[in-house]
């Protein structure tokens, strides 16, 4: 992924904190001798700075191609907004030439694929996500499930390399910054209230340098 100086995280947090909050991503495993990448949709959850978590069905495709290369990583998308021509104009400028453009947050975590077969494991695993995802919940205890424990494995994955972007306007100055938050504060379709904080938070980012 193409990541611009002006589109890099603002501090350590932001894309942490955008991985937890999203909670949903594409896990991707190239295998060997592959043509294209193991890509599987699916849920996870953080275990402190430098791991990932997640348990998949065990006919799954995804755990021949880590058994073949552990390398793999979780592609984290959201937040994103599309932004009209007309609303890159400020000022005297001609809404027609402004230029159309896609707000959004990306975040790529490659690592070490960890597979989980013992059931004291992966409940341990099961028990993680579900304090995370429902704390407040009535649920039984994952050991409980007893042979449905055999139907899954568990992951975890090692975090070796962050890549992060969060493009929102960090090459515009603060007013065209501003007009594009307005509006989307304005228009209130979905995704656009989460790309408005994102753009918010980038509001006084110094103009990269010439």
């Amino acid at each position: 992924m193409l990541i611009h100086p002006w589109d890099s995280s603002t501090d350590a947090e932001q894309a942490r904190d955008f991985v937890a909050a999203q909670g949903f991503g594409h896990l991707l495993a190239a295998g060997r001798g592959r043509d294209v990448p193991v890509a599987v949709p699916t849920q996870y959850v953080l275990d402190g700075d430098q791991a990932v978590v997640l348990h998949l069905a065990r006919p799954n495709p995804v755990w021949a191609a880590i058994q073949e290369n552990p390398t793999v990583m979780l592609a984290v998308a959201g937040d994103w907004a599309f932004v009209p021509s007309a609303w890159k104009a400020v000022g005297s400028e001609d809404p027609a030439m402004g230029v159309p453009t896609t707000y959004y947050a990306a975040v790529q975590l490659t690592g070490q694929a960890q597979v989980i077969d013992d059931d004291a494991a992966k409940a341990d695993l099961l028990r993680l996500q579900q304090s995370v995802l429902d704390p407040d919940g009535q649920w039984a205890d994952p050991a409980e499930h007893g042979r449905v424990l055999s139907g899954i494995r568990g992951l975890r994955i090692l975090v070796t390399e962050v890549r992060a972007k969060f493009k929102y306007g960090g090459n515009v100055d603060r007013a065209h910054r501003q007009a594009v938050a307005d509006r989307l504060g304005a228009r209130g379709a979905p995704g656009d209230a989460a790309a408005r904080a994102q753009l918010l938070r980038r509001l006084d980012q110094p103009l990269p340098k010439a």
